[in-house]
């Protein structure tokens, strides 16, 4: 997910390794004994994972078991790194895969089947097709256009409200998108016009060329150098972000008929070396804690069923009513074509 939020804005922090003083000497990956193995267990995530150090805690005082958490880079990147080691994983468990990633580890064979007794309560609504256990939905955080409503009352403008106004003269120049090979949610957004437009969506892109949109890398230049609300007050007001950006960015709002349903997974690594513990470990995920703390940590949604958001965030950050939501097979199956009918559009 390129950084998300480092991308939201919200999910910054150095990789943490949550272990107790005494036995870190001891619990390297290298050398570890079979009950050092057991003694923790190992998550490997994307570099936007946050969550509350008393909520990290409160796993080691349910199930005696310390939790280390390795960082290896965004959402893509981390599907490569686990698809990469079948059966003979770097970790225990993984969290961070999203839909638009989840066919690569699971057509390496990277995971173990596991079916949560948690996942009843809601997360067994966003279960991938044909691959319920190998992956269990812990957070919702749909990609959306956002807009910046104080630059256009300041200029006294109407805002645009759909896809469709972006290649409208009255916004020309205004709109910064993200480079869908190097970035998630420009995948996502990318997704997002082939799911309204299916045998128009190249030409809805030459449009959107010609009206002047600009194209970066990832989030964090879309959002905090160019955006006009961004922390570095660029001149362009609109940009694709989450839905969940309004929260944390008063002034501005998210298109939600322009949104891609993104879901992040957790999930047992085969060949894990504490397998027991990858299990509480996704146990612990979605249990009502975890899923209470998922808002204000990583600014996404949770999916477990009644989960309260933070105060504010149904009038600021609503979950979209509509979403373009496409399988992960179709998207791996047509993905390399799309981007490269995308490239020869954009002349990149």
């Amino acid at each position: 997910m390129v950084n998300r939020m480092d991308r939201r804005m919200h999910r910054w922090g150095i990789a943490s390794v949550v272990m107790l003083a005494a036995t870190a000497s001891t619990l390297g990956l290298a050398s570890c004994s079979s009950d050092d193995a057991t003694a923790q267990v190992v998550l490997l995530t994307h570099d936007s994972f946050a969550l509350p150090d008393d909520v990290i805690a409160q796993f080691k005082t349910d199930t005696g078991m310390q939790l280390k958490i390795v960082k290896s880079g965004d959402a893509g990147q981390l599907a490569s790194t686990v698809s990469l080691t079948p059966g003979a994983p770097k970790g225990d468990a993984v969290y961070g895969i999203d839909n638009t990633f989840a066919s690569r580890p699971i057509n390496a064979g990277a995971l173990a089947s596991y079916n949560s007794p948690e996942a009843v309560h809601g997360p067994d609504d966003y279960a991938l097709p044909d691959a319920k256990g190998l992956l269990t939905a812990v957070d919702r955080g749909d990609v959306c256009l956002n807009v910046d409503e104080k630059w256009y009352d300041s200029k006294g403008l109407q805002p645009p409200a759909s896809l469709e106004d972006l290649i409208k003269p009255e916004y020309k120049n205004q709109a910064v998108v993200l480079d869908p090979a190097t970035s998630s949610p420009g995948v996502s957004f990318l997704l997002t016009t082939i799911g309204v437009y299916p045998r128009t969506w190249q030409d809805y892109w030459r449009s959107l060329k010609g009206n002047g949109v600009t194209v970066v890398s990832g989030w964090e230049t879309a959002y905090n150098q160019l955006f006009s609300a961004g922390t570095g007050k660029g001149d362009k007001p609109i940009v694709v972000s989450y839905a969940s950006s309004p929260a944390a960015t008063p002034g501005t709002s998210a298109l939600l008929k322009s949104c891609f349903r993104q879901v992040e997974y957790v999930g047992v690594l085969k060949g894990a070396a504490n397998e027991p513990g990858a299990q509480k470990l996704v146990d612990f995920m979605l249990k009502p804690a975890v899923q209470k703390a998922l808002p204000s940590s990583m600014y996404v949604y949770p999916v477990r069923k009644d989960t309260p958001l933070p105060d504010g965030w149904q009038a600021r950050a609503p979950i979209p009513e509509w979403t373009v939501n496409m399988p992960p097979k179709y998207i791996a199956d047509n993905r390399e074509q799309w981007l490269a009918q995308w490239r020869t559009v954009m002349g990149r």
